[in-house]
């Protein structure tokens, strides 16, 4: 995961999916030729060509007006080295940005299946400053991997997570998410994704009014932070390792700079 709101994402197949947002089932895809209808020099910007990548279509594929979504990317070469596919994104990469604001989300398909330490050169070839998971406000227990590379929750798999905006509910969030399978599920396992505008314009055509109230009143979130990391919970970090404090002193201070209100609750939770 990398910096600062928007996405990239990978099957057990391939190194990234790079989204500013959202999108829908991104497990096992068929792929497919191109419609004719969205070809490709017209979604595709000009970009420095590599033998071996090569954009294409997927099942469940959503057209919305100009935008495609996921836009995706397949490796077509059995021979392209993890090297040269993280030459052509440093190469390309801000037209690879340009495109996971405009169509929402960009998938990379079929491409060498990298380690960690792989996926974290993935990270460093789009040159996105990096989001520290210390650094962050987000509520799920997590593992750095490397400096960049974080897991996505610790919790066990039978814990759903449900679709959200990475690290909504604080002041302190990413522009750029990335995701890869470093260990595929023996069924099941596939990440969705939602695109949130289409979500909203189709909320604010069914519920209008509520909609209009979110706008006008915008959000409260409440949130309880356990006394310690809590593994079995899809949000259990702990008030310490969200907060970066050792005490409730501290943690109070960091409150206030923060403008959260708050109340200590038993077994020492925040």
């Amino acid at each position: 995961m990398n910096a600062h709101g928007n996405t990239f994402i990978r099957d057990p197949r391939s190194p990234g999916l790079v989204y500013p947002r959202p999108i829908e089932w991104i497990g096992s895809v068929k792929l497919c030729s191109l419609p004719m209808s969205h070809p490709a020099k017209s979604i595709y910007p000009l970009m420095k060509s590599i033998t071996g990548i090569e954009p294409v279509s997927i099942e469940n594929q959503r057209h919305e007006g100009e935008s495609v979504f996921p836009l995706v990317y397949s490796c077509t070469s059995d021979s392209l080295t993890m090297s040269e596919f993280c030459e052509w994104v440093s190469q390309n990469r801000a037209e690879l940005l340009g495109l996971a604001t405009e169509h929402g989300a960009v998938a990379f398909r079929g491409f060498p299946s990298p380690a960690v330490e792989d996926f974290d050169r993935f990270v460093q070839s789009l040159g996105t400053e990096n989001f520290p998971y210390s650094k962050s406000l987000s509520n799920a227990v997590r593992v750095n991997r490397t400096p960049r590379v974080f897991s996505a929750n610790e919790a066990p798999p039978e814990v759903r997570i449900f679709f959200h905006h990475e690290m909504a509910q604080t002041p302190i969030y990413p522009r750029y998410i990335m995701f890869f399978c470093e260990i595929a599920a023996e069924s099941g396992g596939a990440t969705p994704l939602c695109r949130s505008d289409i979500l909203y314009a189709e909320l604010s055509k069914r519920c209008p009014d509520f909609a209009l109230k979110c706008e006008r009143t915008g959000l409260k979130y409440t949130n309880v932070m356990p006394g310690f990391d809590d593994p079995n919970s899809g949000m259990g970090r702990s008030w310490q390792s969200t907060l970066g404090v050792d005490s409730k002193v501290d943690a109070e201070a960091r409150l206030a700079e923060l403008g959260y209100s708050f109340e200590w609750l038993e077994d020492d939770c925040l």
